[in-house]
This record gives C-alpha cells, structure tokens and sequence, in this order.
C-alpha cells in the first residue's frame, strides 16, 4: 500500500502499486493530458513506472525544466526514427541533450544534404501525427547485443558490448524503431510538436580522431512556438553580433594560421584591452592587492611538485635548453608561491594579496578553438590570497563584493553562482577536501548567495565557485571564479609564522573576475554588438567637419578634447556630412560631433549619439563635462 507525497503536501493512499500515469490521473484528467514523466524520490522516471513503497512524486509537465529536457532527448529520438524510415541503411549511434536541443550522430553512405533535413523533419511532424505510444522494455547486456546486431545496427552493440555482462539496459520503442536509452521520455510521439532541425557537422565516432567520421545532425526543440521564434531571432542575432565578425568590422583584431589560437591585437582592440586592464588595475589597489609578474616559462621539476605535470601534461607547451627541460605556464598559482616563498612570512602579514595580468598558454585541440573565446595564449586577472583558515571567509565575502561591483560597471546585471566540489583526479585527503568544500559553502551561505551544486566539476586541488554572466542574448559565459587550496601551498613548501612562532601552511584563495582578458573583450563584443559603453570605446568622439572652411576649427576641437584625455578623431575628407555621419555611425562611434559655419562662430559642436539622437549644439566645455561623467558613472 503505497503513500504518495505530493509537492503541495497532500498525500494519497492506494491499495497496490500504481504507475506515475494513474497518480496523475487520480490527480485530474488536465494533469494527466498534460503529464510527461514523474520525479520519483529525485529520480526522472517514465509515466509508465511503477510506484511499489512510499514515495515522493511530482508529475512532470512542459511547465518544468525537467519537462524540456524529456521533450529534446525524446525528440532526438523522433529524429533518429525518421532517418531510419527515410535511409534504411543509416546507423544510429549517439543523440543526447545539449543546451537548447540535442544531435544524433549517423553513419551513412554519403553527406546528409539541406533538402534531406527538410525530408527529415517533414517525416519528423509524420511520425508525431501518428501519435505513436513510447514504450519501455529492459534486457541483459548479451540479448541487447544479439537484438542490435540482427538489426545491423554495430554502432548500436558496440556501445552495449563495453557495458559489463551481468547489467541490464533499457530499449525504448515507438513504432517500428527501437532505441538503446536510459529515459525517461515522453508517453507517444503526439507530445512533439516544436522542433527545427538546425545543421548537419561532422564528427568522429566516440571522439576519437583514428575511428570513422559520422555526420552529426543537430536540432532544437521546445514547449511552444513562440519560445523557438525567440530562440531561432537569437540565434540570428548572435550570428550578427559574432565578435570575429565585428573584431573585423571595427578592425580589433585578427588572428591567423601561423599563430594559431594567438590574438593580433589593433590599436582600436588594444585600447578596449588597455581600459578593462586598467578597471582592474584599479580594483586591485582598491581591494588591498599587490601586483607582481611571474616567468613564462620555468622548470619542469617545479610543475612536478604542483601536481601540474601529472594532471594537466597534455595541455601544456614544452620546450628545453641545455639538457633542462622547461614548461610553458598554463596558469600563475605556482610562480605567486615563489614569491610568497622568498620571504619568511608572520601571521601578522596575512591576508598577503598578489595580482598579476599573467600571461598563459595551454594546447589547446586546434578543432576547439573559436576566435576569442577560446585560445592557446591568454592573459588572465589573476591573484592569489594567502590566509589563514579564520580568514577565509571574510576573504571570500570580500572577493564577492568585488566581483559583483565589476560586473555592474561592466554592464551584467545577471550572474548565477555554483559551487563545484571534488572531481574524481584530484590531489590531497578527503578530509583536507571536506574541509575545502565546507568553508566555501559557509560563505556563500553567510553572503546570502543562492548557488548551484555541481558534484564533480572542481579543481584538481581544490573546489571553486563559479559565477557566470548572463549577457544581453541570455547567453551564459562562466567567467568569475574563487578557488579554495589547502593543497598546492603544502606541495610547494609555503609556510607562515603563527602566532605561537610555530610554522603552518597557509591556505591559498585562487581568483578571477574577468578570467582570460581574451575571452572577456569577446564576450563584451557581443554583449554590447560592437557598440561599447563610452568608458570602454576605444574611440569615444570623432569631430566632422561639414566643409573645407571649418576643418581647421575641428581640429582645435580635437586637440581640446584630448588635452581632456577624451579618445577621439576627426574626420576632414571632402566628402558629404551624411555619408560621414552614416560611416562612423557603422564603426559604433558612440558620439559624432559636427562643426560648420554656427558651430565654428559660436565655439560650440553639434552632437548627435551613435543611435541617431540629435542632442543639438553645446560648449566644448559642456561637451566634455558631459563625457566625462558618463565615463565616470560608466552607464
């Protein structure tokens, strides 16, 4: 007899075991038309599961996160089956969720064409007419393997073969095709109503460059129409905003073949690099940090005693000279404990707070890099704190503080925070973890923060907090972190003076807020379209002038702008006003000044903004007094 606890706290009894599908029908025939699976005790269960003891349960509609992700695996499902139909002699292999829809992985004789994923889809919206029923069934390893390969489906068994012999899997059927899958999915295929299949790439079998190269058809799916026209109008907008593109565009940076993964940086990037380094540099003296730089490069023995070389070998450069063999940093935290080291330090002396812009390089698989976003030599905002372990916590509040103020300056008003806690290659004690992973939630708790948990995704020495920003497509980009290390400082020798003049390691706080420079200005780019916020524009004004006559007055105005420290140009080709003002409207000037005859008499300047808006004449003085406080309030 069965108890089942609902979310709103009510309960229900029942004489057997009743499945999730028959709860939800109890509850009422709208629920049960509108159910997709059951959470069962924490647990995505099919509406076909069977309830046998006590349990919590809440039905699972389109309303929940959890109902998106049971539309999209069951849609790549759906997808798979109409290949199937449409190319008998396709393979299946991989088709799981990703973020805003899913793949399936096919092989197949030749390239999958546009007009096949018309075909697919079409057959797709066929398939769900039919409002087939999704049915569960479970054998042993051995009998999957036979089913599989007498359905000539190899991928299919090879994947079941690397499971071990006495497990069990779960085939889940609709129609004529089956389908090796955990689930849960939704009760029939009537239930898949808004998808879009979105492009066909390649991709090796198992990741693996040696084995053969699938096609890769990815698709999107949704609980609504309006939310995938949203959806597909971001997308359009992001291919708008891609800051490869605009990096072009307003000539910031270019990168190519003989450095790959390395930025070539213009004068205009530069300047954009020069203002978000110089926010931070600020920031650093503001909050007590002392700024230091470290070698490029330094011996492998050193990586060895981190802990570096034995877990992060494959993404680091190497190099040697004269029989000594020497890595190039992938990041800074070893070269901050040498500066720590080569001072014998009290506990009177810490917090010790050590900032550097430090330079870093990690192999990166060429296949993954992506403009900005994703390179082989970065620059980071990184500092290390060394503290005690009573300090910890008003370090880390202290650090939140700072991170949320740059954020805002920067324009993110959105920013998620997680805590990640041990992975499974780590170094040091479970108990030294403990520890680690209890202060940091402490802090966040203390700071009133609502985080996620992510088991499994922290350091190798240590568990982190993540903040990601949400920017203006509500695109995330995880970016801010703060690391807790018990670890390296012990490897590496570190040691302070404690007030009963015995020695002890001092815990060691990892931080960024920008994270890699590189990144950062990427994600700016397309956060702002290119149009950056006065303070950060690497040129805030440029000065037109509407004839030959009035050009040497614009030039006065420029040079009175820059006495100023205002970034700005002039333009003093022959050319139209409103062809000027249209081409550096197009370079996102944020201010277009414009002098002729009234303006030249009067000593003032026409303004106009980048958005078109007339703000008519002022005084430079007025001009510049304005600027200056917008740079400022940086709004």
């Amino acid at each position: 007899m069965p108890e089942i606890r609902l979310p709103d706290g009510s309960k229900r009894q029942y004489e057997s075991d009743v499945t999730v599908a028959e709860v939800a029908q109890n509850i009422g025939a709208g629920l049960a038309r509108a159910a997709l699976a059951g959470r069962v005790n924490d647990q995505l269960v099919d509406l076909s599961f069977v309830i046998r003891e006590d349990s919590d349960l809440a039905i699972i509609t389109d309303k929940n996160p959890e109902g998106l992700q049971v539309i999209r695996h069951s849609t790549a499902h759906l997808m798979a089956y109409a290949v199937k139909e449409l190319f008998p002699d396709a393979q299946v292999t991989i088709g799981p969720v990703i973020e805003h829809g899913f793949y399936y992985d096919f092989s197949y004789t030749r390239p999958f064409t546009p007009e096949d994923l018309e075909k697919i889809e079409k057959k797709m919206t066929e398939i769900v007419n039919r409002d087939l029923p999704i049915t569960r069934k479970v054998l042993l390893r051995n009998d999957a393997v036979k089913y599989f390969k007498s359905i000539k489906e190899n991928y299919k068994a090879e994947i079941i073969e690397s499971i071990p012999a006495d497990q069990e899997v779960s085939l889940y059927t609709e129609g004529e095709f089956t389908d090796l899958c955990r689930g849960p999915h939704v009760p029939s295929t009537g239930k898949l109503k808004v998808f879009k299949l979105m492009k066909v790439a390649g991709a090796y079998w198992r990741g693996d460059s040696k084995n053969e190269m699938l096609q890769r058809i990815y698709g999107t799916a949704w609980t609504n129409k309006e939310d995938l026209q949203n959806y597909l109008f971001m997308l359009e907008e992001a291919e708008k905003r891609d800051h490869r593109k605009l990096g072009k565009q307003l000539d910031l940076f270019h990168m190519q073949d003989e450095a790959p993964g390395m930025v070539f940086w213009h004068p205009k990037g530069w300047s954009i690099w020069q203002e978000v380094e110089h926010y931070m540099r600020k920031m650093f003296l503001d909050y007590g940090y002392q700024e230091v730089r470290t070698p490029t490069m330094m011996d492998k023995t050193l990586w060895e005693k981190s802990g570096h070389w034995q877990n992060y070998r494959d993404n680091m450069f190497t190099t040697s000279s004269e029989n000594r063999d020497y890595a190039v940093k992938p990041m800074n935290c070893p070269g901050h404990i040498q500066i720590f080291n080569n001072t014998l330090h009290s506990y009177r002396d810490l917090p010790l707070r050590l900032a550097e812009f430090g330079s870093c390089h990690r192999n990166e698989p060429s296949g993954s890099l992506h403009g900005l976003m994703r390179v082989r030599g970065f620059t980071q905002d990184d500092a290390h704190i060394f503290c005690t372990e009573e300090q910890i916590k008003d370090e880390v509040a202290q650090f939140i503080v700072m991170l949320f103020k740059a954020y805002q300056d920067f324009g993110f008003k959105d920013v998620l925070v997680k805590l990640s806690t041990r992975p499974e290659k780590r170094v040091g004690s479970d108990e030294t973890w403990d520890k680690a992973e209890s202060a940091l939630k402490a802090a966040l708790v203390e700071n009133k923060l609502e985080f996620d948990l992510q088991p499994g995704e922290g350091a190798f020495y240590g568990p982190k907090i993540e903040f990601t920003l949400k920017d203006s497509l509500s695109r995330l980009w995880q970016c801010g972190t703060i690391q807790l290390d018990f670890n390296l400082p012990e490897r590496l020798g570190a040691e302070y003076v404690t007030e009963d003049n015995s020695r002890k390691h001092p815990v060691m706080l990892h931080r960024a807020i920008v994270g890699s420079m590189e990144r950062f200005i990427g994600i700016l780019i397309e956060h702002y379209s290119g149009a950056m916020p006065l303070w950060i524009a690497p040129t805030q004004a440029v000065i037109l002038n509407i004839a030959d006559a009035h050009a040497s007055y614009a030039s006065k105005v420029m040079d009175e702008l820059k006495k100023n420290h205002i970034r700005c140009d002039s333009d003093l080709r022959n050319e139209k006003i409103t062809y000027k003002i249209r081409e550096h409207s197009l370079q996102k000037i944020p201010y277009l000044l414009i002098v002729g005859e009234k303006e030249m008499e009067a000593g003032q300047v026409a303004v106009r903004t980048r958005k078109g808006e007339d703000l008519g004449s002022m005084s430079i003085k007025s001009l510049i007094d304005r600027l200056n406080q917008e740079v400022q309030t940086k709004v």
